[in-house]
Formats: C-alpha cells, structure tokens, sequence
C-alpha cells in the first residue's frame, strides 16, 4: 500500500521510531472520502499496533494554525484567512480547536478559477510557465502587463453586506473575455493571446479587490463586536493561493488601514503538507483536546466546518464599509515588488 511506503520513509527520515512517539495525528475531515478513509483506516491501525493515543485533525484547522509553529508569538484569538483550490474562509481562531466562521465561498474556489483561467489561456503552452502552477502563472504575467486596467472585471458581492465570497461570476466574465479577444486576433487553437499578460492582472485585481472589501467587513465587525484585542490584531493568509506573491500586497493595505499584521507561512508550509497536520496534533496535545485513547467511533468526514457560524450574525450587522482604495496595489503590481511570506 502506498501510504504505508510513505509513512515509513518518513519515520526513517525523521531519525526517529514509532516508539518515539508520544501520539499520532490523522487528517478526518473535510476532504476527499477516498484519502480522509484511506489515512483514517491505516492511522487507527498504526496506533492500535503501537498503543498510541489518536488524534484526529479537521484539514481547514491545521491550516490556519501553522503560522504559530513558525511566529512561537502568535497568541490566541486571531483573524483568519484561508484561500485554496478547494476552500475559502474567513474565521477568527479562539483556540486550537474553537473557531468562528465569518464567512465562506458560496460556489467555486479561487484556487480552483485560477487553475481553469490558467488552462483557458493555454499560459503552458509558453516555454516559461510549461512547468509552473496555473496561479503561479498567471502571478508572473500578471506581473508583466503593461496595461493592467485594460480588462477591469466587477468585483462579487459587492452589494452583499457580508463577509462571504463568490467567484463562479468572475470566471464566467473572464471566459466571456478570452473568447472576445481570441475572435478579436484571430488566434490559432494553441496560440496564446497577445494580451495574456493584462488578463491576468485585471483577474488578480479583481480577486484581490474582493477578497479586500470581504476582509475589510470582517474587521469592522470584530471591531464592533470587540472580538479581538488591539495588541492581537494579527491576520494569518493560509492555503495554496497564498503562496501567490500579488493578492497579499492589496490584502497588506487593509491590513495596514486597521493595524493589523499580515502572517503568511512560508510556501512550503500554505499547501497541503503532513507537518500542518502533526503541529496540529501538537497543538491538540498541549490543549488537551482531542487526543483519543478510545477511537473505534471515530470516521471520517467528507464536509465539515470549521468552527461555529456566525454568518447570520455579520449578515444582520448590515455594515456598509467605505472601502479602502487600493490605488498602491495598481502600481506594485507592474513593479515586479513581490513581497516573500511575512512570519
């Protein structure tokens, strides 16, 4: 099998046996039935073969908490952003195991409009971009547009007074786009378009500009409901789309506008990785929570979330935000001032 190949070429890697261990930590939920079942399965039989304490891990949790395995000073509660292919979040962490859910994609990820935008633009078929990720791609043309307000796409929700996002509208727009300007150069099925370049920025600002106004509520509304102290104001970017170096320049104005200090882990540690999800059963093993002795009822769990909503509650607050204009942004993303993660 496969995993067990895996597992054990770490424990060799790591120096250590599973002796060694005071406890074992396995992804449950949310995810994919087939892997959440396979990981479950044989985490159970590890710790029933060497007598271990098993510790369960919701996958959204261990991303939004790998920035205390880095920043040793990040205290308790915090703001949180998490951007993937398969989520996005916002939610204010209270504890190792206590959150409240802000706010949540209503239909497709970012990560996952990146990645089709990508293939839609054929950007592989540039010699370039053949070996890198559809986001990182599009980051690095982005970031050579000579015109990025050519192509200004509306920003989601704007007319929605809560923290939740939507980016199936925003996809369909730029699809609508680049078959425009294919018809508009004629271009041949494997050529790219000569405006690749501004396609990309004006989809990057847009993301960003929406994930911006989402943020920019969400602080107002901690402030109104002081859910957070002035000396924690911390936002912690999580997920695969915050290695992307653009979207957390807007995203640092916000911060900057209400004092807040942008935590994003380095690149290595935003993907899905094993050492999330074991700083994870560190972090439950400390609290105390969550570390079973007696897991024959635990199973995994295809959807879940990550901690209380409190959805409804923003909704009704009904803030109206004067929006913080983002007019830096514009200049640093043709400026090539890609900042590396902040911890």
């Amino acid at each position: 099998m496969h995993i067990e190949t895996v597992v054990h070429q770490a424990v060799k890697e790591s120096g250590l046996c599973f002796n060694d261990l005071s406890a074992i930590s396995v992804t449950t939920e949310p995810g994919l039935p087939m892997s959440l079942s396979i990981g479950t399965k044989y985490g159970k039989y590890l710790c029933r073969h060497y007598k271990k304490p098993f510790i369960p891990i919701h996958h959204m949790k261990a991303h939004a908490l790998t920035a205390r395995m880095v920043k040793r000073d990040l205290e308790f509660p915090y703001l949180v952003l998490l951007v993937s292919g398969g989520h996005c979040l916002l939610a204010i962490a209270k504890s190792a195991d206590d959150f409240l859910l802000l706010g949540e994609v209503i239909d497709n990820a970012p990560g996952e409009i990146m990645d089709k935008i990508a293939r839609r633009l054929k950007l592989k078929n540039l010699r370039e971009y053949s070996v890198l990720s559809g986001g990182r791609a599009m980051e690095v043309a982005a970031s050579k547009a000579d015109n990025p307000l050519e192509f200004e796409f509306a920003t989601p929700l704007m007319h929605y007074r809560n923290c939740n996002f939507s980016f199936a509208g925003l996809h369909n727009k730029v699809t609508r786009t680049i078959i425009t300007e294919e018809k508009k150069y004629n271009v041949a099925p494997d050529q790219v378009l000569p405006s690749v370049n501004n396609i990309c920025a004006g989809f990057l600002l847009s993301i960003t500009r929406h994930l911006c106004h989402r943020i920019q509520r969400a602080m107002e509304f901690i402030d109104a409901r002081n859910l957070i102290l002035p000396q924690h104001r911390i936002l912690v970017m999580s997920g695969g789309v915050a290695c992307n170096n653009i979207i957390p320049q807007g995203i640092e104005i916000i911060c900057n506008e209400f004092g807040y200090k942008l935590v994003r882990p380095p690149p290595k540690l935003c993907t899905d990785n094993g050492v999330m999800i074991a700083w994870n059963g560190v972090e439950r093993w400390k609290a105390k929570v969550g570390v079973l002795q007696n897991f024959d009822h635990v199973d995994y769990n295809k959807c879940s979330p990550i901690g209380e909503s409190i959805i409804e509650e923003v909704t009704q607050a009904n803030l109206k935000c004067k929006w913080i204009k983002l007019d830096k942004f514009l200049n640093l993303i043709t400026n090539g001032e890609n900042q590396k993660a902040v911890v």
